[in-house]
């Protein structure tokens, strides 16, 4: 069962940053304005309170989510997001969380192929609530769940890029 320790400091930065980027890539594509900004925020802040309440959840998840719980872990992947998106447009933050995702694929399977398959589920469900939650559905504050095409081509380009 693979923890911290089994990562380095960058690599264990990009799981942290993970949850957030999954969640933005869903946002970069297809912007809703603000309100829908703050719906999909929300739904992304959820997974992690689920995760970390949930007494199943893989142990690998749980271990980044408690490290995100910590304002060391916070500012860890507050500072990879700064680093890698400043400056990007929508498009560009969507084409770098793919490009981020696939790199947390491979890393989970060359580092943790016991717990690579729960932890990519995690972020892809991260990135179904987030592009439910969006403004068109209002998945998260009631209304029917109607997910956008540029969302739904993103959420195949997630699963493909998590190898799902």
């Amino acid at each position: 069962m693979a923890d911290k320790t089994t990562f380095t400091k960058d690599e264990w930065t990009l799981l942290l940053k993970s949850p957030m980027i999954a969640g933005m890539a869903i946002s970069a594509a297809d912007p809703g304005g603000l309100w829908g900004l703050l719906k999909e925020s929300f739904a992304g802040g959820a997974a992690l309170t689920q995760a970390a309440a949930d007494p199943n959840a893989n142990a690998l998840v749980k271990a980044v989510v408690a490290d995100f719980s910590t304002s060391e872990g916070r500012s860890a992947a507050r500072d990879g997001l700064k680093a890698e998106f400043a400056d990007g447009k929508p498009a560009d933050i969507k084409t770098k969380s793919i490009e981020s995702l696939r790199q947390v694929s491979s890393l989970l399977t060359a580092k943790a192929p016991g717990d690579a398959a729960a932890f990519k589920d995690w972020l892809r469900r991260i990135s179904q609530s987030t592009a439910e939650a969006a403004t068109e559905g209002g998945g998260l504050f009631g209304g029917g769940v109607q997910v956008s095409d540029a969302e739904k081509a993103t959420l195949g380009e997630i699963s493909s890029a998590l190898e799902i």
